[in-house]
């Protein structure tokens, strides 16, 4: 049985369908042949994940989302930070609209915790590939799987 939690930290709670998410994020794992355990999602603001990112990673740096992977096997689990201040700018920058950007950076993280990295040489057009293919399931209406 997976758990699938959102908070906020700092920043009001965005508003979006959680179980539709939840049952999207479901999916998604279910394609990369993993199975959900507990997800919590940390909605927090630029100043936080600043925070998080200096006592975890010591990286003093602004980002969108920080993955804590806590999966066992197939089985995938962790604590997924993101900013929703960063989200808002990256839409910003890069004409995306808000809400698009911010169900990318939801499943980014998933990905993440299915094994899909985005650092190396090449990994980066890979993972955005993945998100792609995620984005196309949620905008063909989810409810539908």
């Amino acid at each position: 049985m997976s758990t699938i939690n959102f908070l906020s930290k700092k920043i009001e709670m965005p508003k979006f369908d959680e179980e539709k998410v939840r049952t999207w994020i479901e999916e998604v794992a279910r394609r990369h042949d993993r199975r959900v355990g507990d997800l919590n999602y940390i909605f927090c603001n630029d100043e936080k994940i600043l925070e998080v990112n200096i006592e975890f990673l010591q990286h003093d740096y602004y980002t969108d989302i920080i993955t804590f992977d806590y999966s066992t096997k197939r089985k995938i689990s962790g604590d997924i930070f993101i900013s929703l201040d960063t989200v808002a700018s990256n839409a910003g920058l890069f004409a995306k609209d808000y809400d698009e950007e911010f169900m990318r950076v939801v499943i980014h993280g998933v990905l993440h915790l299915c094994g899909i990295n985005d650092k190396g040489e090449g990994e980066r057009e890979i993972m955005e590939q993945h998100e792609n293919d995620a984005l196309a399931l949620w905008t063909n209406d989810i409810s539908k799987i």
